[in-house]
């Protein structure tokens, strides 16, 4: 096996990590919380950070009028058949194909990932702005419109006398090492041939 097929196997495995360990993480800091609130995003669950977390934000969330953590999304029936079915295509580029198809895998793999970001972007987005009318306690921004409860897509974001960050977790630093080596498996392939 030449060496550019050992390494799209390895870039075509590490995304299967994403069954064990967690994608995202979003965390809530805020003075009267002293352990922060966190839940941690898996390909197929929402799981909390701490015993009770997901509960606690959703109490907490109520009292804004913001929509409650579900138990299940449909991104948790879709996300896994994806990953599951990209791998697959993965090894049979591995072991049947050719340095080209590398590429084809990696560019695959990106506009994926992008959809799904793009797709966790839109998800915040409702549940921070489309807000329950009839919530205990309205804000507003300074120009008088609603105020939104959007944790960021990627970083640090102050909300009222809360911090919420949002970052990748394990699960995603092994999916974007698996996209990372498909393109070098195509560039040393490319490189021998």
């Amino acid at each position: 096996m030449k060496k550019s097929n050992i390494i799209m196997l390895l870039a075509a495995i590490f995304p299967l990590a994403l069954f064990v360990f967690p994608l995202w993480n979003i965390t809530l800091e805020a003075p009267q919380y002293p352990i922060p609130l966190g839940m941690n995003i898996y390909i197929n669950d929402f799981a909390d950070a701490n015993p009770y977390d997901i509960k606690n934000i959703n109490l907490m969330n109520h009292y804004v009028g913001m929509k409650y953590i579900p138990d299940a999304i449909p991104e948790f029936k879709i996300f896994p058949i994806g990953i599951i079915i990209t791998s697959i295509i993965g090894l049979i580029f591995a072991f049947k194909g050719n340095y080209k198809w590398f590429l084809a895998w990696f560019i695959l793999m990106m506009v994926l990932s992008a959809t799904g970001l793009y797709d966790f972007y839109l998800w915040e987005h409702d549940y921070g702005h489309n807000l329950d009318p009839k919530a205990i306690m309205k804000f507003t921004n300074p120009d008088g419109s609603v105020m939104g409860f959007q944790p960021p897509l990627f970083g640090t974001r102050h909300i009222l006398n809360f911090t919420a960050h949002s970052y990748p977790r394990l699960g995603a630093y092994f999916l974007g090492l698996g996209i990372t080596m498909a393109l070098i498996a195509y560039l040393t392939g490319k490189k021998t041939s």
